[in-house]
């Protein structure tokens, strides 16, 4: 999931409402060591109806099932959709009582773009929060 330094008023009420409160540093989350499971695809695809993504210079203004149904109209996240690496699992975390995604958006796109069912995941427990944070 794409973080952008965005001023708190920038930052939409969906956001502010699903998403973390906390900035992470991907790289701190790839190291660490949790096991990784197969979920069901359908738990995460709540992600497709928020404006996680951004384009044109705005912030959190696009969301994935746009990019996926209009693949034409936003074609450069289109093409970072078909890019990502599947090989590596989805990295989520709860969050105010929903698994939210931590790195790995655009593979779950991609994933339910090839029609996948299940998908591999981590859940990073909130108590590495201290070890993931920029």
């Amino acid at each position: 999931m794409e973080k952008i330094s965005a001023q708190q008023d920038d930052v939409p009420e969906i956001i502010k409402n699903v998403g973390f409160d906390f900035s992470w540093d991907e790289r701190k989350v790839w190291i660490l060591e949790e096991p990784v499971m197969e979920m069901n695809i359908a738990e995460l695809l709540w992600h497709f109806d928020i404006p996680f993504l951004s384009e044109g210079g705005g912030v959190y203004n696009l969301t994935p099932r746009e990019v996926m149904e209009y693949p034409d109209r936003h074609a450069e996240e289109y093409n970072r959709t078909l890019s990502a690496v599947i090989s590596h699992p989805i990295d989520i975390m709860e969050n105010k009582g929903k698994l939210l995604i931590l790195d790995g958006l655009h593979r779950l796109m991609k994933l339910s773009l090839q029609g996948e069912t299940t998908i591999k995941v981590r859940i990073i427990p909130r108590e590495k929060i201290s070890k993931i944070i920029k």
